[in-house]
């Protein structure tokens, strides 16, 4: 079966509305392959404008996070109903500075993946290794267990709204970036992983996104393994190159 291409770009917590606006502005503007999903994700107080510039066009826009509720006593938390009202309908959860940075543990991803599907959300859930993970040679074990904390709590059919973005976290930010066929290594094996925690159906349709310093010069390399899906890109989706890396399937047919 073949999965449709899919890239995001995580803009972190860099903008402002200038900048937003030129970005959005470009990306609808360029001539972006017609095939490729593509969704931005932008800090919270830019999704209504980046959507809004965005409309009518196939970039599709993000949350970088979300929380279990819908409203309440949770200050500076933003809910799924918040991201809807705002335009937006996708979310990336569980992206390893949240992991890391400010310490939410896989339960928890888990449970805000299953919240916002249940409230109409499509997830980019991002799993990954640390450097001292995969030189322990723990790295399948590290992502089976990120994987199967999201499994436990959601139905099979919940999957078609989940993309998995592979990061190991080494490379993010660094300029390492994993080879390509030790990506498709880690992409296969966690075909295999969702096979045995979910089922075949839902590990064949998975699309599976590598992340990790992926710029336009990695790109093709990259994309042309057979489970690699796409791309979850950082720093690079503030830049012109950006939209070279979307056009990725033009460089391989």
């Amino acid at each position: 079966m073949a999965r449709t291409f899919f890239v995001g770009g995580n803009f972190k917590m860099n903008g402002s509305k200038e900048l937003i606006t030129k970005l959005v502005g470009d990306l609808k503007a360029a001539k972006l392959d017609s095939s490729v999903e593509v969704v931005i994700a932008v800090p919270a107080p830019y999704i209504d404008l980046a959507s809004s510039i965005a409309k009518g066009s196939q970039v599709q826009v993000a949350a970088e996070n979300c929380y279990v509720k819908n409203s309440g006593a949770f200050t500076g938390e933003i809910s799924p109903e918040m991201i809807k009202d705002n335009g937006s309908n996708w979310v990336v959860l569980g992206h390893s500075e949240r992991r890391h940075i400010f310490g939410e543990k896989d339960a928890l991803i888990a449970e805000k993946a299953k919240f916002a599907i249940e409230n109409g959300l499509k997830v980019i859930y991002c799993i990954g290794e640390l450097k001292e993970e995969r030189e322990a040679n723990k790295t399948m074990e590290v992502n089976t267990v990120q994987i199967e904390a999201l499994a436990k709590v959601i139905k099979p059919e919940d999957w078609k709204n989940v993309v998995i973005a592979y990061e190991p976290v080494w490379a993010i930010g660094t300029g390492l970036t994993a080879t390509p066929q030790d990506a498709q290594d880690v992409h296969k094996e966690l075909r295999v992983v969702l096979t045995k925690l979910v089922n075949a159906d839902v590990a064949e349709k998975t699309q599976i996104l590598y992340g990790g310093s992926v710029s336009g010069a990695t790109c093709v390399e990259l994309g042309a393994q057979p489970d690699i899906d796409g791309f979850l890109v950082g720093g690079a989706s503030l830049k012109p190159e950006f939209v070279n890396i979307i056009n990725t399937p033009q460089s391989l047919k």
